[in-house]
């Protein structure tokens, strides 16, 4: 089964056409795609059956995140053996588990503030939950699972490596827009194998990151077991599981984000999302004499 937002209303997708859920389900069920994750498998079970004649066509440019407003956003660093080496670093014994505050959640063709600095790319599987989660055994972590998006953990560099230790990873990933999702919701069953999924970033053309997600060092069974050991994974909350080598950062000579580029990212079954990028409206400074009015 696959979900998404069009048009801030929760659709149930069939190839290229949708059918509203609230409508479909006579009002069980709310239009808003964020409030279907508490009831989830109620859900699943009335969409397996559910009326679906009065469908209309999927608008692509109408899509907004599959989950737009997610309680808590867990992303996994460092999570591919090659990404690993090219940060220069070892592998790591557990999950490198950082945060993107839900404020910086956008959808798969929305056009992002780029703040200027070193922004770089991240393509990234995202697993969405769909039942709580609290000391979950890993052999039972899928069954939390509501199903898998597409991401892209946008960074700014120069924020999120500065200073000493400890540097300012959430922030410097959690610029307006900086955690696009999408293009929708897809159920895990519908994989032809849900531990091996394709992901790609394209940048202007350039292909700049390529794998699968097999390769991950912590499955994402695992990373529910692991988080779920120290706090609740709540229904709606997400997790990006990390990206693959190639990154611009690391690149000789680098490859970051700029005004002109157009971000393409892909992951089998899935979807793609395209972005583009517009600089920053940064407030003009105060002037001396706003700063006496208001006591600033």
């Amino acid at each position: 089964m696959r979900v998404a937002n069009q048009s801030g209303r929760l659709k149930l997708v069939l190839g290229d056409t949708v059918v509203d859920v609230e409508a479909a389900s006579g009002g069980r069920f709310s239009s808003q795609p964020q409030e279907i994750f508490d009831r989830w498998e109620e859900f699943l079970a009335w969409a397996r059956t559910a009326d679906t004649t009065e469908a209309s066509p999927l608008q692509p440019s109408e899509l907004g995140p599959p989950v737009p407003r997610p309680g808590q956003i867990f992303a996994v660093g460092v999570n591919y053996a090659d990404h690993v080496e090219e940060s220069g670093l070892t592998l790591p014994d557990t999950p490198f588990v950082f945060t993107k505050f839900p404020a910086s959640i956008t959808g798969p063709y929305d056009t992002i503030e780029h703040p200027g600095g070193s922004v770089d790319f991240e393509v990234e599987l995202v697993a969405v939950i769909g039942k709580h989660a609290r000391h979950t055994p890993v052999d039972l972590g899928w069954d939390h699972i509501a199903g898998l998006t597409l991401g892209q953990d946008l960074s700014e560099r120069d924020l999120q490596l500065s200073g000493p230790p400890p540097q300012q990873f959430n922030l410097g990933k959690s610029f307006s827009g900086f955690a696009p999702i999408g293009p929708m919701l897809v159920t895990p069953e519908e994989f032809p194998d849900r531990d091996d999924i394709g992901v790609s970033t394209v940048l202007s053309g350039e292909l700049m990151q390529s794998s699968r997600t097999r390769h991950l060092i912590f499955s994402v069974p695992a990373l529910v077991a692991f988080l779920s050991s120290i706090v609740a994974l709540r229904p709606g909350d997400l997790i990006f599981t990390g990206t693959p080598a190639g990154i611009g950062f690391t690149r000789e000579p680098r490859r970051l984000i700029g005004l002109d580029d157009e971000l393409i990212s892909r992951a089998e079954v899935i979807g793609e999302m395209r972005h583009r990028f517009t600089p920053t409206q940064r407030p003009h400074p105060i002037t001396a004499a706003e700063k006496a009015d208001n006591h600033v």
